[in-house]
């Protein structure tokens, strides 16, 4: 089953909140929506899920144009943040609802019905909670729920909406690895909607990045570290320091901060730098040029550093240095855009440039 959308345009008023957005989902794959806030991410799942028109564009789902076809018809399954449960019906009855609620020609019998909703508790860990109250039963386990009422409807397509905002951080780890497997296991074509970079990189195949109502770059995790295509995504993706130098003669200088000049492929003017940690390589050096505020160890145990850099704070990687330990700063790889949206690679640390 795939999806394809293409050039979908949402307005409200005389803001456009999904601008001309083209995407196309595989056959079990799943892709991610990475955006901040207003970005346009729930929007578009609204207008896949049926519950929101569009203004130009179309989608289609398995082939089909999905254009004037209301909700209950697509077979779309929808989770959302706070997961919409039913207060007053068993987790048996939540689960049942949307087949419960079927034109009569297509309703399952009791029996059928009963057999699914038993079927979905054992594939999402909880069959002992049917009779209980969604107040009865923790956050992890009403997401679970609301997973299987998702499920019930036997969906060519699941949309997940922030479904995990709701949970503390251990359990969100936890229920998002066991939703990826899920994934796996049942082979659908699964779209989530996050804000939460950590989130996207850990569960999605491919990331779609938005901003301000378009997909700005669709592409793997990876890739978008390794070749952000614009600005935003990389300040966006993999909490980069945006630092702004001056590029002349193919040299980028960092000035006052105590950054080594490096080449760059850009013409002259101003221009954006964004470096992560591991570009920064922080040695022991003389006083006066940086300040190590901040000392810890990565997952990997290696050397995590926060440097003052006058007013500037940079995470950097290098040597273990103390709190209060002046270093030395040297860049190992960074991406650049110029003033037009040109992207560079800062030479690597060999071909830096002396003064």
């Amino acid at each position: 089953m795939t999806v394809e959308v293409q050039g979908i345009v949402r307005r409200f008023g005389g803001m456009a909140a999904l601008d001309g957005v083209s995407l196309e989902v595989a056959a079990g794959e799943f892709v991610a929506l990475l955006g901040p806030s207003g970005s346009g991410k729930t929007t578009l799942l609204r207008v896949l899920a049926g519950l929101e028109g569009s203004d130009a564009g179309r989608v289609r789902i398995a082939g089909r144009d999905m254009t004037g076809v209301p909700a209950r018809e697509r077979r779309i399954g929808v989770v959302f943040q706070h997961y919409a449960l039913f207060r007053h019906m068993t987790v048996f009855d939540n689960i049942a609802f949307g087949l419960s609620v079927r034109p009569r020609r297509e309703r399952p019998t009791r029996a059928e019905t009963a057999r699914r909703v038993r079927e979905l508790l054992e594939l999402v860990q909880i069959p002992d909670l049917e009779n209980r109250y969604p107040h009865q039963i923790s956050g992890g386990q009403r997401q679970r729920v609301a997973l299987a009422r998702a499920l019930a409807i036997e969906p060519r397509l699941l949309l997940l909406d922030e479904p995990f905002g709701a949970l503390d951080a251990l359990v969100r780890r936890d229920v998002r690895r066991w939703v990826r497997d899920l994934h796996d296991r049942l082979g659908l074509a699964t779209i989530l909607v996050t804000h939460d970079q950590e989130e996207a990189m850990e569960m999605a195949d491919r990331i779609a990045v938005m901003e301000r109502g378009r997909i700005v770059q669709c592409d793997t995790p990876t890739a978008l570290l390794r070749d952000p295509a614009t600005a935003f995504v990389a300040g966006f993706v993999g909490g980069a320091t945006r630092l702004t130098c001056n590029v002349r003669s193919g040299v980028a200088h960092f000035d006052p901060l105590p950054l080594p000049p490096v080449r760059v492929s850009l013409p002259d003017g101003e221009a954006q730098a964004f470096l992560r940690p591991s570009d920064i390589l922080a040695r022991r050096g003389a006083s006066g040029a940086a300040t190590v505020r901040l000392v810890r160890e990565d997952a990997h145990g290696r050397p995590a550093l926060v440097v003052a850099a006058g007013d500037t704070l940079l995470d950097a990687t290098g040597e273990f240095l103390g709190r209060g330990d002046a270093c030395r700063l040297t860049l190992r790889s960074g991406v650049v855009f110029g003033a037009g949206g040109a992207r560079a690679e800062l030479a690597p640390l060999q071909a830096a440039v002396a003064g």
